[in-house]
């Protein structure tokens, strides 16, 4: 597979800066005693905005492989917006990667398709790289219409790109009714979603695009299930929620190639 494999641990709204210190030390030690090879699989941590700075202090300092990113992104430059975070604050501080569309923000802030491929937008134009999560609910899989759902998340996000910008986000599939619920999607299950994407990114944006463009796979993935979940042809790495906030679980899983 050309296309290098990530880890993402989405930290949502856990840890202090103090604890934030703690975890990633933990886990570069982790990484470093089993001679992880990034080149092999990406490692990304995802913090909440306030402890940012605390990761980007320990990463500069001991220049360290791991790379570090945030939870979301306004789609404003700057002004009277209270509590939003711009593109250019993430830059300064050395993000490389911004999630949008996560179920969560979908569901609480009534996030439409469309806002999150303008936030999308935003930070490729800033330089950094995109992780669009779509998903469907509980509902919809029992329906029976989950693939035709999350290609219209995906289909109306990025309407009007070019197949050159596509290649270069990350995609992440998050079957909804699987997180933090202890329910996981069968590797079947996730590999029919995943490689739907990759078809649909082939049909719309061309063959090289969609083997260009990165699918990760987000839901309940552990330690448990990574390695299988890594066999299927369309799944290049895991949105990790709870299992990324434990350093030794989260370097298990960056390490499933070994």
């Amino acid at each position: 597979m050309t296309r290098t494999p990530l880890m993402a641990g989405n930290w949502k709204m856990n840890l202090d800066h103090l604890e934030a210190n703690h975890l990633v030390q933990g886990l570069a030690m982790e990484l470093a005693d089993h001679n992880h090879d990034y080149s092999q699989c990406e490692v990304l941590v995802i913090p909440p905005f306030t402890d940012i700075r605390t990761v980007q202090t320990i990463v500069d300092a001991d220049n360290l492989g791991i790379k570090y990113g945030a939870q979301d992104v306004s789609v404003h430059d700057n002004g009277a917006y209270t509590g939003e975070i711009s593109t250019s604050m993430l830059t300064k501080l050395g993000c490389t990667y911004v999630v949008m569309g996560h179920s969560e923000r979908r569901e609480y802030h009534n996030e439409s398709d469309e806002l999150v491929g303008e936030k999308a937008r935003k930070v490729l134009d800033a330089g950094m790289t995109p992780i669009l999560c779509c998903g469907e609910a509980l509902e919809i899989r029992k329906a029976g219409t989950h693939v035709e759902f999350v290609l219209g998340q995906i289909r109306a996000a990025l309407k009007g790109w070019d197949a050159a910008d596509v290649a270069k986000i990350v995609i992440a599939y998050e079957p909804i009714w699987a997180i933090g619920t202890g329910e996981t999607a069968t590797a079947d299950d996730a590999q029919e979603v995943c490689g739907a994407i990759r078809k649909a990114l082939a049909e719309d944006f061309g063959a090289e695009t969609a083997e260009a463009t990165r699918v990760l796979y987000g839901g309940s993935a552990k330690p448990g299930n990574i390695k299988e979940l890594m066999a299927q042809e369309d799944i290049d790495g895991a949105l990790i929620g709870g299992a990324s906030l434990k350093a030794d679980s989260f370097a298990e899983m960056c390490r499933f190639y070994a």
